[in-house]
C-alpha cells in the first residue's frame, strides 16, 4: 500500500510526506491526499496516518530529501560522466552485451577494469587468473587441500560474477536446461 500512497510521478515518493513537512497532521486530510485506486481505501489510511509527526520529524525528513536530491543529481552527473568515457569503446559494450549473463553496467566495467585491450590477455583463463577467479591450488603428498580463491581486481571478480549468475538463469544456460527439463 506504501508505494502508492507516497509515489509521485517521475520522483521521489513525496505525496504525502510533502503536506507533512508542510504542517499539516490530520490523518484524515492526509488520507483525502490518496489518488487512484487508495480512493478506495481511505478509512484504512486514516487510521495508518494516525500518529506522533512533530516539527522535529519535519526537520529531519526535509534533510533527508534534500539530501536524496544532492545524491540523485551526483549519480545522474556521474552517469552523463561514464557515458561520455565509454564513447569510445561503444563496439566492445555492443559485443560484450551480447554475451548471456553480461549487461550493460557489467560490459562497462569489464572495459574500465581492463583498459577495453584484451591482448593482454592470451586466453580467458589469463582474464580470469588475473581477476582472482581461478581458485589456487595446494596439493602436497598427493592429498588436495581446501584452498580460498585468489586475490585479484574486486570491481572484475564482482562484476564477472554478477555475469554468471545471470548467465546461469538465461534460458541458453546448460543448468537451467537441466533444472527445467526434469
Amino acid at each position: 500500500m506504501a508505494p502508492e500512497v507516497f509515489q509521485q510521478p517521475g520522483g521521489i515518493p513525496t505525496g504525502v510526506v510533502d503536506p507533512l513537512i508542510d504542517g499539516q497532521s490530520g490523518p484524515q486530510v492526509l488520507a483525502d491526499l490518496a489518488k487512484r485506486r487508495m480512493r478506495s481505501k481511505i478509512p484504512e489510511l486514516s487510521q495508518a496516518l494516525t500518529g506522533r509527526f512533530r516539527e522535529h520529524h519535519a526537520f529531519l525528513t526535509h534533510l533527508y530529501l534534500d539530501q536524496y536530491d544532492h545524491l540523485s543529481g551526483a549519480v545522474n552527473q556521474l552517469t552523463a560522466r561514464i557515458e561520455k568515457a565509454m564513447t569510445p569503446f561503444r563496439p566492445a559494450l555492443d559485443l560484450l552485451d551480447t554475451i548471456p549473463g553480461v549487461n550493460r553496467v557489467v560490459a562497462e566495467v569489464i572495459v574500465a577494469e581492463t583498459g577495453g585491450d584484451m591482448a593482454r590477455f592470451p586466453s580467458a583463463k589469463h582474464l580470469a587468473s588475473w581477476a582472482g577467479l581461478c581458485p589456487g591450488h595446494h596439493e602436497s603428498a598427493g592429498r588436495v587441500r581446501s584452498t580460498r580463491v585468489r586475490p585479484g581486481n574486486p570491481y572484475l571478480k564482482g562484476a564477472l560474477g554478477m555475469a554468471a549468475f545471470g548467465a546461469a538463469r538465461t534460458k541458453e544456460s546448460p543448468s537451467c536446461r537441466h533444472a527445467t527439463s526434469g
